[in-house]
């Protein structure tokens, strides 16, 4: 029956528009996994040895067992942000003579091939093997190293737990920032108590029970979740939720925009993927510690800088106009068999973008603890964003017709239909643009000149702001029934 199973989603996939697209995707993905898995193997045969060099007085595999706990709650939190569960239809399947447990056990049982547990795989089998080279007992290696396959499929299991509610999230994000900050002030260090468990699965065997049943207790509990779950009814029945009703009446005076502003606005505060975005564009606005903390970047490399600066104001303009008209996919259709015209419908995301970037640039404003050339830096990025990047952005977003479902979060390696070579030439004066407009009159003449450019990109952008509008209204208005299509179609 999983032969049968694999052999329809092949099917389901070759047969599909977007074939092509979500096939360079996986070429890609495969490469990666090459990439990744080599490192992980390579770092597996010498990890002995370099833990060995590293910390001489002790035993490379008591280290490792210390530091184990990071390495799981970082593979939990890399797990909810990037793996996702593998779907099924199972519309074709209710009306045949197929077990639902099968199904569900299909599912489950793939989610075993994930990379997310591949790759801890390609590092800890070679060390394994290396540590059966240098002596170690046999048995008690074994059981070590089931009681690690044991915790990767926890993590494999538990995540999917964690992902149907954020407190879970919001609890272990706590915790280990928690640990991070007693460890680094020396209050309490983790590291001292964990390996007695992760070591103690080598010294007592038996210990290796305890990840074995909480793994076995973790997939019991997502069977029996979607089992339950196995209805049609289950699916289309809606859970009764109080809607706050927002008070937007100061919309009105923006004119012929303020209806789209409006449901924007409302669509970003009641829905999961647009308050994603949201979290996202904050998260930005730290992006320039990276660079503005490090003197290389800031004495050799200052078009990184504007690279940065580009980024701290622009986090929500990049994430959010890129997916632009694909947040109205659930009711593009009936939108544009409405009279609408879509020159407001295009201002009314311009004006939220560059909404966005004001507030940002004066979120930045504790960057001036670096000094003054840098928030100059800051403020000349937030210029480029609002004249130029704008344009740049929604032009872009015409092109990525990727349906969004508002209240599903966004996982790594979804919507590969959203895949398109011109979508990634566009991004590239998104990325490169403010480095290049920024460096050569800084390598010409000064600093300050690089600055004045980058600032005045803006608004060269804001006095073609009618010519660049035509243009992208027009990239709609042809896109428009193609952008209906592919909305249309059921991943």
């Amino acid at each position: 029956m999983y032969k049968k199973f694999t052999y329809l989603k092949w099917k389901e996939f070759r047969r599909s528009s977007y074939f092509e697209a979500a096939l360079a995707i996986k070429i890609l993905i495969i490469l990666g996994i090459l990439y990744f898995g080599g490192i992980a193997i390579f770092m597996g045969v010498l990890g002995y040895k370099i833990l060995q060099k590293t910390v001489p007085d002790v035993d490379p595999l008591l280290t490792l067992n210390q530091f184990l706990i990071y390495w799981l709650l970082f593979d939990l939190g890399l797990r909810y942000f990037l793996q996702q569960m593998p779907v099924l239809n199972i519309k074709p399947m209710m009306i045949i003579p197929i077990k639902r447990s099968q199904v569900v056990k299909f599912l489950l049982a793939k989610t075993s091939t994930s990379f997310f547990n591949i790759l801890p795989l390609l590092f800890f089998i070679p060390f394994t093997i290396v540590l059966l080279v240098q002596g170690y007992n046999p048995l008690y290696v074994i059981a070590w190293f089931l009681g690690i396959v044991s915790l990767i499929f926890m993590n494999n299991y538990v995540i999917y737990l964690i992902n149907k509610t954020n407190l879970y999230f919001g609890i272990i994000a706590v915790i280990v920032t928690a640990m991070i900050f007693l460890q680094n002030y020396g209050i309490f260090d983790i590291t001292e108590y964990a390996y007695f468990f992760f070591h103690g699965m080598y010294t007592k065997p038996l210990w290796v029970l305890l990840p074995i049943a909480i793994c076995i207790y973790a997939f019991n509990a997502n069977y029996g979740y979607y089992l339950n779950h196995f209805y049609i009814d289950g699916a289309i029945s809606k859970k009764e939720e109080k809607v706050r009703a927002l008070d937007l009446k100061f919309v009105d005076n923006l004119g012929n925009v303020a209806p789209f502003l409006k449901n924007d606005i409302k669509m970003i505060v009641r829905n999961a993927r647009p308050k994603q975005v949201l979290i996202m564009s904050f998260i930005f606005l730290f992006y320039g510690l990276i660079f503005y903390t490090q003197d290389l970047y800031v004495e050799k490399f200052p078009a990184m800088i504007a690279f940065a600066s580009m980024f701290v104001t622009g986090g929500f303009m990049l994430s959010f106009g890129q997916l632009v008209p694909s947040w109205d996919s659930e009711y593009y259709k009936l939108m544009m068999s409405q009279n609408i015209p879509y020159r407001e419908y295009l201002k009314s995301k311009l004006a939220l973008m560059i909404f966005a970037t004001i507030v940002s640039t004066i979120l930045s404003l504790p960057y001036l603890y670096f000094g003054w050339p840098i928030y100059k830096m800051i403020l000349a990025g937030a210029s480029f964003n609002i004249g130029l990047n704008s344009f740049i952005t929604l032009y872009g977003g015409a092109l990525n017709k990727v349906p969004v479902e508002l209240n599903v979060k966004a996982k790594a390696f979804s919507n590969t239909n959203g895949f398109n070579l011109t979508q990634m030439l566009i991004s590239i004066p998104k990325i490169a643009g403010p480095m290049i407009i920024f460096y050569i009159p800084y390598k010409l003449i000064s600093f300050d000149a690089g600055i004045i450019a980058l600032a005045l990109s803006g608004l060269v952008g804001l006095i073609c702001y009618n010519p660049f509008l035509n243009l992208i209204e027009r990239l709609y208005q042809n896109q428009k029934y193609s952008t209906i299509a592919a909305f249309a179609e059921k991943k």
